[in-house]
């Protein structure tokens, strides 16, 4: 007997793009089985929370999700995954006070190998009136995940898992050893997402560059197939790690026929005595040549780079080092993480923490920089023309969107249905916000 069928769901998630497309592909998989998405102000029978434990700031704000859903839907049955999930509930440590409470709240956590059984689960669940059997705590798995939720561009999981362990960082604790989906598998994703109406594909992982470890395939052998999914008219890749974006995957993009000129590229110190440190696969000087190499066969790409500030060990003349490597970086901006100490980190063995007050100094000045550095990418493109796949517009709000090279436009309402067109655009000047270049559509008929 299907229990599930007329039960209605609300769907929470904090993080990263990845565990965007696993709720996506969760609630897929539930609405398969019958559950509804429940509307404002309805009670729901089902909550689900998809966790995030980067830093501390992510592992309060899984338990204040938590909580809040709690409050608001007293009798539902409570299901929480992620890395929050694997790390502070399933692990084996002590639980601290705070995590205790938060479990008070919970009735299913779902551990990283069993999200595709995720609706046989909560009907277990609730046919046991929220009593959950013991989970697994090993995270080995791949759960494949393609889905748009309500937004317009598709995110396709095409790895998960990481073995590089860096010093400061959980993932691969909570995520397990590095592993994917087969080539042929995720090319299939990639074509349902075509039938779907989908445009724009963002590859999504905890470390896509080391795609092939459970399949022996290569990350360009699966851009090659990619590229090759009729309907699918743009790719995107969310983050990739320096030393594994090679000189061919670089070559490959800038002549591909959908990957845009845009790429994510954890750097996370300018200070080499920094990634000492936290055990990063290179240094400075390798990453600045990874930079050029992209200038070299794309030069109007968008290259967002992530960098970590008040890492232990971090004295004011790294810092200062750092900042001005930064400076330096011919980039379009910087995402900005002040480091957060995480229980059972290699990080905690390092002598000289930073204080709270310092470290939002320092990310302050490197927010600072990298407003300079994107309002310096945009103005170079004002006035040019560039295809814009617009997005989901607020009630009687501007439409949005971005351009091949990952500039964000606003375009005033239209009428008829424009969202999930790719359409010229010709850039202008900032809006009010000053978040975004204003766009007008060039000989485009919706």
């Amino acid at each position: 007997m299907n229990t599930l069928k007329g039960k209605k769901a609300v769907f929470y998630t904090l993080g990263c793009k990845l565990n965007f497309a696993e709720t996506s592909s969760i609630q897929q998989q539930l609405k398969a089985a019958g559950v509804e998405t429940a509307g404002n102000g309805e009670a729901a029978d089902i909550c689900i929370v998809n966790t995030c434990s980067v830093t501390e700031v992510a592992d309060s704000k899984s338990r204040q999700a938590i909580s809040r859903l709690r409050r608001k839907h007293t009798e539902a049955l409570m299901v929480v995954t992620g890395c929050y999930a694997q790390l502070r509930v399933l692990s084996s440590t002590p639980l601290k006070e705070e995590d205790k409470k938060c479990l008070e709240n919970i009735d299913l956590v779902v551990s990283a190998k069993q999200k595709g059984d995720i609706p046989m689960l909560i009907e277990e669940a609730l046919e046991l009136k929220g009593s959950a059997k013991d989970e697994e705590k090993e995270a080995g798995t791949f759960f494949p995940a393609c889905a748009c939720g309500e937004r317009t561009r598709f995110f396709l999981k095409v790895q998960d898992g990481c073995n590089y362990f860096c010093t400061y960082c959980t993932i691969p604790f909570a995520r397990g050893r590095s592993r994917n989906g087969s080539i042929a598998s995720l090319v299939r994703q990639a074509e349902e997402a075509a039938k779907q109406g989908g445009k724009e594909i963002v590859l999504t992982g905890v470390n896509i560059g080391d795609f092939g470890k459970t399949t022996g395939e290569t990350f360009i052998d699966l851009l090659r197939a990619l590229d090759n999914v009729e309907g699918i008219e743009r790719y995107r890749i969310s983050s990739i790690e320096p030393n594994l974006l090679t000189e061919d995957i670089i070559r490959f993009c800038s002549e591909s026929r959908a990957f845009m000129p845009h790429f994510h590229i954890p750097l996370q110190s300018g200070s080499d005595e920094v990634l000492r440190l936290m055990r990063r696969r290179y240094d400075t000087r390798f990453f600045a040549e990874k930079i050029d190499e992209v200038h070299k066969y794309i030069p109007d790409a968008f290259i967002g780079v992530d960098v970590i500030v008040g890492m232990r060990g971090e004295t004011d003349e790294l810092f200062a080092q750092a900042h001005a490597f930064l400076e330096s970086l011919p980039v379009s901006q910087y995402h900005v993480f002040s480091y957060s100490e995480r229980p059972g980190t290699k990080a905690l063995e390092i002598p000289g923490t930073v204080p709270p007050k310092k470290k939002h100094e320092r990310s302050q000045q490197v927010l600072s920089l990298s407003n300079e550095k994107l309002h310096t990418y945009y103005n170079i493109y004002k006035g040019q023309t560039r295809p814009v796949l617009l997005e989901h517009n607020r009630k009687g709000g501007p439409l949005h969107g971005f351009t091949d090279n990952y500039i964000r436009v606003e375009v005033s309402p239209l009428t008829g249905n424009p969202e999930g067109s790719i359409v010229p655009i010709r850039l202008g000047e900032w809006n009010e916000k000053g978040d975004a270049l204003t766009g007008k559509i060039v000989n485009h008929k919706l």
